[in-house]
């Protein structure tokens, strides 16, 4: 390995923390012995954690969007996704991850942790008791990004607890990386409110985000805002 590939090491501050039971060292490290294997259940300990909803699950489609994860094979774009593939069987027949399919509606197959709300979630979805809906937001591996706290208060002003609360709900429901435009875009138009902020993220998960029309996203949130549509006392 060059110097130049060599990792620089992890950041000051609060690192985001993905939370890895005490069972996958003890019992699940020593019996992996693919390395597909275990870039795929590291993979899915890092993206379950970052999704919003109550039930935590992964379809083939979040892995294979995930430019940085498939690059992780190191094959080309075919042959990644054999690899994917494979990786994924491996995981569901060691019991890391449990493959499950709704009982009355055609979804690709979702994956869930192996855990009891996991097991309860795919009991339940087998039975039609829930069905997986839309799909949330793409969670996607990116280089490390500023803290979310020190972005908005680098950026925008002084949080409050309110907007602490804020901050973390949309933490768990947006990229890393579309907060970051977002705030980019609220600074460049000199409206630094998270109300502002905030609208431009709901009409990216709700419309799908187009980087040419992020311009005309903002001027319509902008309208909103000065409308008076978007008013917080929390933030004055």
């Amino acid at each position: 390995m060059s110097r130049e590939s060599a990792f620089s090491g992890f950041p000051e501050g609060n690192a985001d923390p993905t939370p890895i039971p005490a069972g996958f060292f003890t019992e699940l490290l020593p019996a992996i012995d693919d390395l597909g294997e275990l870039r795929l259940t590291l993979y899915a300990f890092w993206a379950l954690a970052r999704k919003s909803s109550a039930v935590r699950y992964l379809r083939t489609v979040d892995f294979q969007g995930d430019r940085m994860l498939m690059e992780s094979f190191g094959a080309p774009a075919r042959e990644a996704a054999a690899r994917l593939a494979d990786a994924l069987e491996r995981c569901v027949l060691r019991g890391t991850l449990l493959r499950v399919h709704a009982a009355a509606e055609d979804h690709d197959p979702l994956y869930l942790l192996n855990t009891p709300r996991g097991r309860a979630a795919a009991v339940g979805l087998e039975r039609g008791d829930w069905s997986p809906g839309e799909a949330e937001a793409p969670v996607e591996l990116a280089l490390d990004r500023p803290n979310i706290f020190n972005l908005y208060e680098q950026n925008i002003g002084p949080l409050t607890p309110i907007l602490a609360e804020r901050l973390r709900e949309a933490e768990a429901s947006y990229p890393a990386i579309w907060i970051e435009d977002a705030i980019r875009i609220a600074v460049e138009n000199n409206v630094r409110k998270w109300s502002y902020i905030q609208a431009i993220l709901d009409g990216w998960q709700r419309q799908g985000r187009d980087v040419r029309e992020d311009r005309s996203d903002s001027e319509k949130a902008r309208r909103r805002y000065l409308q008076g549509e978007l008013a917080d006392p929390s933030e004055s």
